[in-house]
């Protein structure tokens, strides 16, 4: 069987460049990687279908036409032509994506290469597959990641703002296409429960999602990569963030708490990951200062408590916090910021603390699932991670807890959550570990996959059917176009 990955958006390559430093090349291009080397090594044909970008001197790795990964049989990466020959951020797609499908049935055609089925990741792959399937008649599942609806919510938009916000985000086109892909596609997956319960049952998705719901969803957690994630497994890496560690905690740790355990947080800068709600509970509590430090990965910086010039303003802002935070609570001497750059130095990262019997900790405001803790645990850290989204799936179900949640809203609470990690660290650190080798790897989220789409094909699916106005560049270049805006605005 050929399976089709649509992901427009950032791009992929072999040295995964640009993962993590840019807001097109996040976790959903850690998914989409992850999911189709899993499904190949099944024995699949798959083709990651992206755009083709050929005059950029900054993305030149993506120019060549088919590429793949080393030593990873039956998986190509492809990439087309969709809009100008430069790179593009997601927002500025939308009106290339129907210039973007041609390109794709005509490379299939002229290679005279027959695809089963279509998976669409993100919004602009969901459109781009119903666009797709409707002209090729094969059917087509939407992964989400994330919704536009969550985000609008969170960034409180409504009329007043309505206008600056969507030319910001395009948010009336994310709206629109994902209601179309909901709406069309033959299957739904989501990573838990909590996403088809809460986000896809928002009102802006309400009649989108009620033709066959619930047995259009699927529910396929995602996976940490347990050989790059290992509790035992070490990489080339390892000697130099080891050292790397060493001297941060030489330089900003009390000599004589240089022996104590460590709260690691990994996440990157973003208001939302809640930095400063960890230093709060951390400066809250005595208790928890006597038992443990805290250590922050910050991408791209040697020295916090130096220079933080080199980073973008957000990140300067989220940084001052913490700094003030250690300021006004005394925590010098506490607390240390290491320059982590890559997976596998963060996979090392994580073994380090392991061996001092550190604890992972995710105080986010809200999290839509939670691989990162799911890959510290992997390594062999107990996590202490938010309640809010996803992760209270992961680390509770009927059968057992996993790991501790917190009530990040509650400073104290945090705090014993905490100590109360620290306190169990065996029974966490075990359970954590046997809860991703039973559900959380990237083989069993394939397998999930792979039942959908076999259990689907066997199945007559329904025409697809894409109304004439998200066929449309002259619609799709504008906006704050009248039916989109509509849309979203009958729904909010």
């Amino acid at each position: 069987m050929r399976i089709l990955f649509l992901n427009p958006q950032g791009n992929f390559d072999s040295a995964d460049t640009y993962w993590t430093e840019h807001p097109d090349f996040g976790g959903q291009l850690v998914y989409v990687k992850e999911l189709a080397i899993n499904m190949a090594q099944l024995g699949h044909q798959v083709d990651i279908v992206t755009r083709q970008v050929t005059q950029d001197p900054d993305f030149k790795m993506f120019a060549p036409a088919i590429s793949g990964y080393e030593g990873v049989e039956r998986v190509r990466i492809v990439r087309l032509p969709c809009g100008p020959g430069h790179f593009l951020p997601k927002e500025s797609l939308w009106p290339h994506l129907p210039e973007w499908v041609d390109n794709i049935l005509a490379f299939y055609h002229r290679s005279e290469t027959s695809f089963d089925f279509i998976t669409t990741h993100y919004a602009d792959g969901g459109l781009a597959g119903a666009l797709l399937s409707e002209r090729s008649r094969v059917p087509f599942s939407f992964t989400g990641h994330s919704l536009g609806a969550q985000k609008m919510d969170k960034l409180d938009v409504d009329e007043k703002n309505y206008e600056d916000m969507n030319e910001q985000f395009r948010f009336a086109h994310r709206i629109a296409a994902e209601r179309l892909a909901m709406s069309q596609a033959s299957r739904l997956f989501v990573s838990t429960t909590q996403e088809r319960d809460e986000q896809y049952a928002h009102i802006a998705y309400d009649d989108a999602v009620k033709a066959g719901a619930p047995s259009r969803f699927v529910i396929a957690p995602p996976g940490a990569n347990t050989v790059l994630f290992s509790s035992t497994e070490t990489n080339e890496l390892e000697e130099e963030t080891h050292a790397l560690i060493d001297g941060a905690i030489k330089r900003d740790i009390n000599t004589d708490r240089h022996n104590l355990p460590f709260m690691v947080a990994a996440s990157r800068l973003d208001a939302k990951k809640n930095h400063v709600g960890l230093l709060e509970a951390y400066a809250s509590n005595q208790t928890l200062q006597s038992m443990a430090n805290v250590a922050i990965s910050v991408r791209g910086v040697d020295n916090v408590f130096e220079d933080i010039s080199g980073l973008k303003a957000a990140e300067r802002i989220i940084l001052n916090q913490c700094l003030d935070m250690i300021d006004r609570h005394h925590l010098e001497g506490k607390v240390t910021f290491i320059n982590i750059t890559s997976q596998k130095a963060l996979a090392s990262s994580y073994r380090y603390f392991a061996r001092k019997r550190s604890i992972f900790a995710l105080t986010a405001l809200y999290e839509p699932f939670g691989l990162a803790p799911i890959e510290a645990m992997s390594c062999g850290l107990p996590a202490a991670v938010t309640r809010y989204g996803g992760p209270a799936d992961v680390l509770k179900d009927a059968e057992g807890t996993y790991g501790v949640l917190l009530d990040v809203h509650d400073p104290d609470a945090t705090a014993e959550g905490f100590i109360k990690t620290f306190n169990h660290y065996d029974y966490y650190r075990t359970q954590g570990l046997h809860r991703v080798m039973s559900r959380y790897t990237w083989q069993a989220t394939a397998r999930v996959y792979l039942d959908a789409i076999t259990t689907l094909l066997e199945e007559a699916s329904p025409a697809v059917n894409v109304p004439d106005y998200l066929k449309s560049k002259t619609c799709l270049s504008q906006p704050n176009h009248t039916y989109l805006k509509a849309i979203y605005l009958k729904h909010h």
